[in-house]
């Protein structure tokens, strides 16, 4: 993104060793290694407003945001 990070939300085929894998409410997140330090202590929620559909991202190392909202750093 032009803030230089962005969350990435997608289907996993296989986790790798240095995966960090999440379980809550029956749900699976998987975290790859080198991104763990960026999102430590993140809140994901699904939301749901009106027509639209989203997961949102609370992350305490967040510094900036870029306008659109897209990535962060």
């Amino acid at each position: 993104g032009c803030s230089g990070l962005a969350y990435v939300v997608d289907f996993a085929d296989e986790i790798s060793a240095d995966d960090q894998v999440f379980t809550s409410r029956g749900v699976k997140v998987i975290v790859d290694g080198e991104s763990i330090k960026y999102i430590d202590g993140t809140e994901i929620d699904f939301a749901s407003d009106g027509f639209s559909t989203a997961f949102r991202f609370k992350n305490p190392n967040v510094v900036d945001e870029c306008g659109c909202g897209e990535s962060f750093t």
